[in-house]
């Protein structure tokens, strides 16, 4: 059983624009979300990817990959809501890497938050993290991937600098820092990946990201 130690924090409406996803906070500001200032950072090698397979064939692998990973994000949620997890809509290779992956969270507890949404005045940012809780006894921003090919480290430095822009956000709203990341990655035909980083390595390139986009809506 996890134990839970909620913080109380704002529920924010969510709308979609021609420039992403947007939240509105409590006093009206309509703030990006970090998911769609580093969607516009990574724009140039997705639309070089989707030249190079074809758009037919990337847009199979992303809906296969979103439905993926929307399914196996849920049965994580459950599992820390210390319910029981229907795992009987997954196909059997999903439920072969969610069996492989439970064991990890293990080292999860003291849930201040799941599903948490967010945002900051200073980053002028929102958005909505999956789990911030203690990691191995350490209170961090914890997110959960999946992935159909085993990933480096280097290869997750958009995930680092997302869980940074969670870190701040919660700080700003809760007062209690968070200076630890960590990405829990589910991947097919290999144990799961573990990164866990420092949160304020990412904070100059989510400020880069951030600038860059800002820059980008405002032509």
């Amino acid at each position: 059983m996890f134990n839970h130690i909620p913080v109380e924090i704002d529920r924010l409406k969510r709308i979609n624009t021609d420039n992403g996803r947007r939240y509105v906070t409590p006093t009206g500001d309509h703030y990006p979300s970090i998911t769609t200032i580093l969607s516009h950072k990574s724009k140039p090698g997705i639309d070089a990817w989707r030249k190079r397979v074809g758009h037919k064939e990337a847009n199979k692998i992303t809906r296969i990959a979103t439905t993926r990973g929307t399914s196996i994000h849920k049965m994580c949620e459950d599992h820390l809501n210390n319910l029981n997890e229907d795992v009987s809509n997954l196909s059997l290779l999903d439920q072969e890497m969610y069996s492989n992956f439970k064991p990890v969270m293990n080292k999860i507890d003291n849930i201040r938050a799941l599903e948490a949404t967010m945002y900051s005045d200073h980053l002028r940012l929102a958005g909505q993290a999956d789990c911030i809780a203690e990691y191995d006894g350490r209170l961090s921003i914890i997110d959960f991937k999946t992935s159909k090919k085993k990933k480096e480290k280097w290869m997750c430095e958009n995930y680092f600098i997302q869980c940074a822009a969670y870190a701040i956000m919660f700080e700003e709203r809760t007062g209690i820092p968070v200076d630890q990341t960590v990405i829990l990655i589910a991947q097919e035909d290999e144990p799961p990946g573990i990164f866990v980083e420092k949160r304020d390595e990412y904070v100059p390139k989510l400020l880069t990201a951030r600038d860059e986009y800002e820059q980008w809506t405002s032509k």
